[in-house]
């Protein structure tokens, strides 16, 4: 990743657009490397092509906004559940030593680059909810550097544990701007609870690789 995306701007570009206003809490995922097939990884670029150029169409903003977030929520929606599956590709974050790794990972920079709202470590993916803290009264930690730093740390550790090399984390990340209180409570309960909609337990706090911030969850 080149250096200057990690340095914190209201807005980047990788391959994916990427925006992070000034002390927004923020709902990343990221992956294991390979763990979407690289043909539907291309039906889901295609369909995202499909929905910057609908709504584009649109000339109301705030309807063009209000749609432009129905069909990525949709398309995120079925981005996840292939993870969810796990059908084909890695699930090293099965292991138990990788997905404490994970965990004591993101617990390491609560109060040092962002507060700390949940997460949810799946076999083959990561959930995470965090609002970057700031470092001077113009500056915040940038989420492309939060995530350098924790997939980096991840991987070396990771890849010495199970004793293999290559790439471990897939290099984009899904991120996106929680807009409210009410989808921030959406989001959080969505997070806590993928090990039940993907099958894996039957309650949410059955899954000990997962945490909230929030007593209410």
């Amino acid at each position: 990743m080149p250096t200057n995306n990690l340095v914190y701007k209201p807005s980047y570009r990788r391959r994916l657009p990427h925006i992070q206003p000034p002390g927004a809490t923020l709902f990343v995922t990221f992956r294991l490397a390979g763990s979407i097939p690289v043909a539907t990884l291309r039906m889901l670029a295609e369909e995202h092509d499909r929905i910057e150029k609908l709504v584009a169409k649109i000339p109301d903003p705030a309807e063009r906004r209000r749609r432009e977030d129905e069909e990525h929520r949709r398309l995120f929606g079925k981005w996840d559940r292939i993870l969810d599956k796990a059908e084909t590709g890695p699930a090293h974050l099965k292991d138990e030593r990788i997905a404490q790794l994970v965990c004591k990972t993101l617990h390491y920079l609560d109060n040092k680059k962002y507060l700390l709202d949940a997460f949810c470590v799946m076999p083959n993916h990561t959930h995470l909810v965090c609002t970057p803290l700031a470092i001077d009264e113009k500056n915040h930690h940038a989420i492309s550097g939060i995530m350098h730093s924790i997939k980096v740390h991840v991987a070396i550790e990771a890849n010495r544990i199970l004793a293999r090399d290559g790439d471990f984390w897939q290099h984009e990340n899904y991120d996106h701007v929680v807009r409210d209180e009410p989808e921030y409570y959406r989001i959080i309960a969505y997070v806590l609870n993928n090990p039940v909609k993907a099958g894996i337990v039957e309650r949410s706090e059955d899954w000990k690789w997962s945490y909230s911030r929030n007593a209410n969850f």
